[in-house]
Order: structure tokens, then C-alpha cells, then sequence
């Protein structure tokens, strides 16, 4: 049975890690409380993104944590992730299910389109995301998306969601008290001094 994701969903992103540093500061997010990692990297090239991905793999086989790849299904089938998460210029859920099989994750970006969301649940989606919910330096033109949209969309939808964009320990506790099931974090962890205290911080919002 394939995990449900929630929790803290920390994005490994090569904006803020250097090829060599994506292991330790991984390793410092799961300490912390990540339950899922996703590796996004539009920086280095196809032997080191694969190099980078298997090391996070086993990572997080270690720790029992789902993997996922940012927009190649490809590299995840061949390191053996958990899945895939998919934007809406990747191709779509059922060409990378027909890659990666049944018992793989597919998370798709649904922004602030809910009818998106609709589509991608009944195309077999694992999970979707929506945001930005707040100003986020990491994506800054990315299009806002509202509490009442995370609300309606967690009462019709019955796949994990995801909030994502801008999201601090601060103002996280919103997103969950309106349902989201995980907040997809980058600058939040991995931008920060000490990545496991950070993780740890988004981490408490799920026991609080």
C-alpha cells in the first residue's frame, strides 16, 4: 500500500544546495521531521542529478521517508524513487504511470485551479498541491492561491493535499487548521543555518 503523504514535505532544491551538499542537509530535514523529500534540481547536469538522487534515495529508504523526483519520471524510475511530482508542463500522469508503474506516488501541481485538481485525482493522482498561499522568494511570480480554495478543495477532495509557496512556522499553522495534509517547504529548511531545528519547527504544526 502506498504511503499517504502529510507532514512536512521538504523539496531538496538546487537554488539553495550545492551538488555535493544535497546528502548532509537531506539527512539534517529527516532528522528534523520531514516525512517526504522531493528532489528539485534545475542546475546540474543528467549524471549528477542521478548521482544526487541516488544517494537521497537511500537516505530516505533509511529512514522510511517517500522520495520524490521533481518533473522527471524517468531519473525516478531509474534510482527507484517513490514517484514523481509533476508540473503543468511535464508530461501527464498517465505517461509517467505507464513508467513508473502502479505502486508509485504522482503528485501534480494544481496552483490555484481547483477544477486541475478535479482532473488530476480522476487521472489517478496520488496527491495535488496548491499555492503560492504566501509571498515566497523561491518562486515570486508564482500565481496566489486562498484559504478558501485549501478549504474547499480538502472538503471535495479525497487524495492528500499539499500547500505550498511562502510558508514559515508562523503562518503554516493556518494552512493545517484549514486541512492541508502536508506543507511543501524549500527556503523555509534548506535555506536556513540549521536545516534539522527548521524542519523540526514545521514538523511540531502536525502534533501541536
Amino acid at each position: 500500500m502506498k504511503p499517504r503523504i502529510h507532514g512536512l514535505y521538504a523539496i531538496a532544491d538546487s537554488t539553495y544546495l550545492a551538488a555535493d551538499g544535497f546528502g548532509a542537509a537531506v539527512r539534517a530535514a529527516l532528522a528534523g521531521g520531514a516525512w517526504v523529500v522531493q528532489y528539485r534540481d534545475k542546475k546540474n547536469d543528467a549524471p549528477t542529478r542521478e548521482r544526487i538522487a541516488r544517494e537521497l534515495n537511500a537516505l530516505c529508504a533509511e529512514r522510511g521517508a517517500p522520495f520524490l523526483i521533481n518533473d522527471d519520471a524517468a531519473l525516478a524510475a531509474a534510482v527507484g524513487a517513490s514517484g514523481v511530482h509533476l508540473g503543468r508542463d511535464d508530461p501527464g500522469i498517465a505517461k509517467a504511470r505507464a513508467v513508473l508503474g502502479p505502486d508509485t506516488i504522482i503528485g501534480v501541481s494544481c496552483y490555484n485551479q481547483l477544477d486541475r485538481a478535479r482532473a488530476a485525482q480522476a487521472a489517478g493522482a496520488d496527491y495535488v498541491a496548491f499555492g503560492r498561499f504566501f509571498p515566497s522568494r523561491t518562486k515570486p511570480q508564482a500565481v496566489p492561491a486562498t484559504l478558501e480554495l485549501l478549504r474547499t478543495a480538502c472538503a471535495e477532495l479525497t487524495i492528500p493535499i499539499v500547500a505550498i509557496g511562502g510558508i514559515t512556522p508562523e503562518n503554516g499553522g493556518s494552512l493545517v487548521e484549514a486541512g492541508a495534509d502536508a506543507l511543501a517547504v524549500v527556503e523555509g529548511v534548506f535555506g536556513q543555518p540549521d536545516i534539522r531545528t527548521a524542519a523540526a519547527r514545521y514538523a511540531a504544526l502536525f502534533s501541536a
